[in-house]
């Protein structure tokens, strides 16, 4: 948690966030629910959609717990496997028609494409500003526009060179945001589905960057060893034949793409 609570210092003083990065836990008892969190249904007198009570954590700065009977859109309860997927789902409805062209089509996106987790051992999802969270998440799920991931990005691969996988679609980004890392224990990208836009207010500029909680030093490293010399706002210049960095033209010069007796590097 010192670890976190440090990088979440980092990610709002540099990358300058417009909301607060997510503390996302699921839920396996009722019992792991703060006394603190709002409860939609018994709170508010009505459901949410996960994208909402995300939206509520991670605008307002509030604590939102949400149990299937919370829930509102189905399918991160089908993804977090609060529930088994019915026949319904897997058969494709969830897609034909409205855009996919074959119920087939909708099928393969079900059964083969849509991230899950089984079903049983969860029965709820947490959420918080990572600033305040009181508990250990099994995610940290970070809003930002393009500039912003592309320091995240950097950050992360600071440690190891690895890129960051993305596992894109028009549906279900808290399911998308969450579950391929807690598969897999990487970083992922993701993007804020129809539901997210519409329903919860996702920025037509946002893109979602997913962090297990283990590499939250490995990016707090990175992002201060890159601070030095990558900030936003971006210089920008189209200048043509632009000084290049030494390794840069070290590398043009063995491409052929710069003759031996031209020097472009900064």
């Amino acid at each position: 948690m010192k670890a976190l609570r440090e990088l979440n210092g980092q990610l709002e003083r540099q990358l300058r966030l417009q909301s607060y990065p997510l503390a996302i836990r699921l839920l396996e008892s009722e019992g792991e629910i703060p006394p603190t969190a709002l409860r939609p249904l018994r709170d508010l007198g009505h459901h949410l959609s996960t994208c909402q009570a995300f939206a509520i954590s991670r605008r307002e700065g509030l604590m939102v717990a949400e149990l299937k009977e919370d829930m509102w859109c189905p399918e991160p309860a089908i993804g977090y496997g609060l529930e088994p997927p019915p026949s319904f789902f897997l058969e494709g409805h969830n897609r034909y028609p409205r855009d996919v062209a074959t119920l087939e089509a909708g099928a393969t996106w079900a059964s083969r494409e849509f991230p899950r987790l089984e079903p049983g051992r969860y029965m709820g999802v947490l959420s918080a500003p990572l600033a305040s969270a009181s508990y250990m998440p099994h995610v940290v799920v970070i809003y930002c526009n393009t500039a912003q991931l592309t320091i995240l990005l950097l950050g992360i691969a600071y440690r190891d060179g690895l890129d960051v996988e993305a596992r894109l679609s028009g549906h279900a980004a808290c399911v998308y945001s969450v579950v391929p890392t807690m598969k897999t224990g990487r970083c992922w990208v993701s993007l804020p589905c129809m539901g997210d836009r519409a329903r919860a207010m996702a920025g037509d500029d946002e893109i979602i960057f997913t962090l297990p909680p283990e590499d939250a030093g490995d990016l707090l490293r990175g992002l201060r060893h890159i601070e030095k010399t990558r900030r936003i706002p971006f210089r920008r210049s189209m200048q043509p034949e632009y000084d290049l960095l030494e390794d840069y033209e070290k590398m043009a010069k063995m491409l052929g793409i710069i003759g031996e007796g031209e020097d472009r590097s900064s």
